[in-house]
């Protein structure tokens, strides 16, 4: 797309779609010189007064001499990117590499001026702050560390621009004009000013999906039955407060209404505003419907359709297709192959969805790729009777289907200060980027309780994120380690999110055990033992026990400040004492609002009728009024919607298992994430080491990168550049023959190790390939032949001379960059434990020292470190700095993407690194750090 005189190709990999602060979305690019008539028609847009800040005088047009200036660009010391909207310009913003001088340069100049112009249509939407976050990240691949800018002091909207974005800067007055400097390497302001951005623009744009003023249903048939008329009915059920549009190419000319629904052939015959399209026409039909929706201002489709990536190949280039054209117009996507969203609050009653009931309406958050499961969990949040039953309800759903455009990142982010969501649940099929994903839900954890079951399925077909190549084990302990309460099925995913909507977290893991059944408790106390939990010795109260023998014992042991927790244990009984459901359910809730600090369960065999009563309100709640059907252009009746009793205000509702084993595992789930709550409270830091040589570690990879496009270092690079960090390796000499092992051997000084190194013996003591402790010439030259006789000639096992290192526990330890969870440490026992067992523990990069601390303590073999029967502890603290130290230097240099030290021989004073390797790559060209993005297609 440039000339033959450009001194770069065109840079595709800059091209973004982002989300902008009130919801919509733009696509930023380069700009070409193929853009000049755009660049016309946007600056006949822009008003003089923004015209008059651009350019500090009034300046109505471009001359051709400025359009041929704005549109050719050499990508490196000329660089243009603009915000589009329906392929048209709404803003524009260029650097231009200066010198000292103020004049034009090129590199090693670091410093360019920049300038922005945004359409006054489109202003106070962050256009120009997201321009910003991606100009910023093209300047520093291209070698710029600064950015200069020039502003009228009247410019107070660009300015705040500016300033706001958290880089550090330094200000000036001089001429009427106010200067701005600052450095584009990111701080930990302008991440954090960035990431909040980034929340409350992609919140927005749910919130817009999720709570529209108005619906249209594209594909509305004339006939009962079928996908659209079946939404268009659910919605008039759930008496959706905005206004609803039934739409369909086939309606007869003089249709006017359905269903008391007005009617349109087209999107477009709609003169009202439409905020939400759910679109349930056949495949080949969507592409206009969605010209029809982006014309029209439609801001967000629910696309039900079928026929796309899960289909195949042809499918799946269709359903690109379909993201790239809803985000030209600036809409965002639920689906396709969606089952619908649903938002239960009084205030929208919205049930775009296949679900032919609204669910009652509650504190629970809903997210599921799978329609099926989205049913599954519906129905048993919606069940009374049998299992885990209330009132408890949902506040939204989502069911994602393909999940091509809007995903479980952007629900979280909608839900983290969402005030009625209380506890957020979701099926993952997938997790296309753990990184984002642990990263949002750490926050959301600290707040709000997220569970989470993780399938082990690949990312949805189409859906162009960058997969993970962690074993699925490694990416479920990374969420739980960001808070995520992860559960293996639906039916604990729900069990725990119940007790975490209903009750109050557990201050520990003391849980006492009540009921009128020994053996039921017995189970629930060996059940508590299983889950890690501290149960006190089980309360009989006898098969004779009465409502008011409940009540006593329950407050007993609320006000026991040896309990944490109490599990309630009910089987029916006979006998005029003997209470009725609703009696006990009265005397159990009564006791627990007398100590509403600490959590109640229920375990309850064949009491359906206590389950709901224990969740139901008492008799003289009010009863929530009927809502109205949606409004209309044609007046109809209102119609009731089903909705449940609230329980008093204040009042928690006690969840009922039908199994000792659910309560108990529900309740584990939840003392370990009030754990982690606490422990979050206070994430440790990353210390400063004064002898690490972060500029020396880096001008040493800038010239071994030189070499080509990835290499894994040799022995000595590998100890030269590790030694920049404080990490010093064991030396080993490489021993080709027998003499130059004697030569290695009194080099080092005696003892020493001889070993094997080739790649089939490297690590294996157990095969024979090492000898230790030689101790002089003899003993090695003998060891020396039986490696030869054992494993072949030197050239074949690749022997080593090394100096005998204090004797201790042998551990590894790796890092890795994950291309889509980014850098992840590791560390286990070397041998078996690691290799056989799996016994590694992880954490994301950078590691605090709270981090390093849990990791040693997180394996299986820990006690090994810590003197296990009897053996001398090792010196842990001097481990957790070699973590520490490794985390630094992958979170220092994105560069280094691995690392291992195996083995790292931890003795009862210090450490020693016998092995160690390095691989570097070319960074990439954006990482976390980044502008914020959506998924490419």
């Amino acid at each position: 797309m440039q000339s033959a005189s450009d001194r770069h190709e065109y840079p595709a990999h800059w091209e973004a779609d982002v989300v902008l602060r009130d919801g919509g979305t733009a696509r930023i690019r380069p700009i070409t010189i193929d853009d000049a008539e755009r660049l016309v028609s946007f600056y006949e847009q822009v008003s003089d007064e923004s015209k008059y800040y651009r350019f500090f005088a009034p300046y109505p047009r471009l001359s051709d001499k400025d359009v041929h200036r704005f549109t050719h660009h050499d990508f490196v010391d000329r660089v243009g990117l603009a915000a589009t909207v329906g392929g048209e310009f709404i803003a524009t913003v260029r650097y231009d590499r200066i010198g000292a001088d103020g004049m034009a340069a090129s590199a090693p100049a670091d410093e360019a001026e920049v300038a922005f112009l945004v359409q006054d249509a489109h202003q106070g939407r962050g256009v120009a702050s997201a321009l910003l976050e991606h100009i910023a990240a093209v300047a520093r691949e291209r070698d710029i560390r600064r950015f200069a800018a020039e502003v009228l002091p009247a410019n107070t909207k660009m300015i705040k621009v500016f300033t706001d974005a958290g880089y550090t800067q330094k200000r000036s007055f001089e001429d009427g004009v106010v200067h701005l400097e600052f450095g584009l390497e990111p701080t930990e302001r302008s991440v954090a000013v960035q990431r909040a951005r980034e929340q409350r623009a992609e919140a927005h744009s749910v919130g817009r999906l999720l709570a529209p003023g108005s619906v249209a249903v594209v594909g509305t048939g004339r006939t009962p039955g079928g996908v659209g008329r079946s939404v268009l009915g659910n919605l008039r059920e759930a008496g959706f407060t905005g206004r609803l549009y039934a739409v369909n190419k086939a309606f007869p000319e003089d249709l006017k209404e359905l269903d008391g629904v007005p009617a349109h052939r087209s999107v477009r015959d709609i003169a009202a505003p439409v905020d939400l399209a759910v679109v349930a026409v056949p495949a080949e039909q969507v592409p206009e419907a969605v010209a029809e929706c982006g014309e029209h201002g439609v801001q967000g489709l629910v696309v039900l359709s079928a026929g796309y990536a899960e289909s195949g190949p042809d499918g799946r280039e269709r359903q690109r297709q379909l993201v790239r054209h809803a985000r030209a117009y600036g809409m965002r996507i639920i689906g396709p192959n969606a089952f619908g969203v649903i938002n239960t609050s009084p205030e929208v009653r919205l049930n775009a969805s296949l679900a032919p009931e609204m669910p009652r309406p509650g504190r629970i958050g809903l997210f599921a790729q799978s329609g099926a499961i989205g049913i599954a969990l519906l129905s048993r949040l919606h069940r009374r009777g049998g299992g885990v039953t209330g009132v408890t309800g949902v506040s939204t759903f989502v069911s994602s289907g393909n999940r091509a455009d809007v995903s479980g990142n952007d629900v979280l982010q909608y839900w983290y200060d969402d005030p009625d969501t209380d506890v957020a649940l979701m099926y993952l099929e997938s997790i296309g980027n753990p990184r984002k994903f642990t990263r949002l839900a750490r926050r959301t954890a600290a707040a709000k309780p997220l569970v989470v079951v993780q399938g082990a399925g690949s990312a949805p077909q189409g859906h162009a994120v960058r997969a993970t190549r962690l074993p699925h084990a490694t990416v479920s302990a990374l969420l739980r380690q960001a808070g995520v309460i992860r559960v293996d099925t639906i039916t604990e995913l729900v069990d725990a999110g119940l007790l975490l909507a209903r009750q109050p977290l557990p201050t520990g893991p003391r849980v006492a055990i009540l009921g009128n059944s020994e053996s039921l408790g017995l189970l629930t106390y060996d059940a508590c033992l299983s889950e890690g939990l501290r149960p006190l010795p089980p309360l009989d109260l006898t098969t004779e026990a009465s409502a008011q023998d409940f009540h006593a014992a329950l407050a007993r042991a609320l006000a026991d400040e040896t309990c944490d927790a109490v599990v309630v244990t009910a089987i029916p009984a006979i006998g005029e004492r003997s209470p009725g459901d609703a009696e006990l359910a009265q005397a159990l809730r009564s006791a627990a609002a007398a100590a509403p600090a600490k959590p109640v369960l229920v375990v309850h065999v064949e009491l359906g009728g206590l389950a709901t009563a224990l969740s139901a309100a008492t008799s003289t709640a009010p009863r929530a009024e009927a809502a109205p059907r949606a409004r209309t252009d044609v007046p109809g009746e209102a119609q009731p919607v089903p909705t449940a009793v609230e329980a008093p205000e204040g009042t928690h509702l006690i969840p009922a298992y039908p199994a000792a084993e659910r309560a108990v595992r529900a309740l584990a789930e939840a003392v370990k994430y009030a754990q982690w709550r606490r422990e979050a409270a206070d994430a440790g830091k990353v210390p400063e080491y004064e002898d690490i040589d972060e500029k020396g570690a880096a001008e040493l990879i800038g010239g071994l990168l030189a070499r080509g496009q990835g290499l894994t270092l040799g022995t000595d690079e590998t100890c030269e550049l590790l030694g920049r960090y404080g990490i010093r390796t064991r030396r080993a000499i490489q021993a080709p023959t027998p003499d130059e092992a004697a030569r290695a051997a009194d080099a080092l000084g005696y003892p020493v190790a001889l070993k094997a190194t080739a790649p089939h013996l490297r690590h294996r003591a157990d095969l024979g390939g090492v000898r230790l402790d030689v101790a002089d010439e003899e003993q090695l030259r003998r060891s020396y032949a039986e490696l030869t006789e054992l494993f072949g000639k030197p050239e074949e096992i690749r022997p080593v001379v090394q100096a005998m290192a204090p004797r201790g526990v042998d551990t590894v330890v790796r890092a890795v960059i994950d291309p889509a969870a980014g850098a992840v440490l590791s560390f286990g026992l070397a041998g078996a434990a690691s290799q056989l067992l799996g016994d590694m523990a992880h954490r994301l990069v950078p590691v605090t020292d709270r981090d390093a601390a849990s990791l040693i303590r997180s394996i299986r073999t820990a006690p090994l470190l810590f003197g296990w029967r009897g053996s001398t502890p090792v010196d842990t603290a001097a481990l957790e700095e070699l973590l520490l130290r490794v985390s630094r230097l992958v979170d220092d240099h994105p560069e280094v993407v691995a690392v291992t030290l195996e083995p790292v021989v931890v003795a009862p004073h210090g450490l020693s690194v016998l092995g160690a390797s390095v691989r570097l790559a070319p960074p990439p060209a954006r990482d976390d750090l980044g502008p914020r993005t959506l998924p490419a297609y």
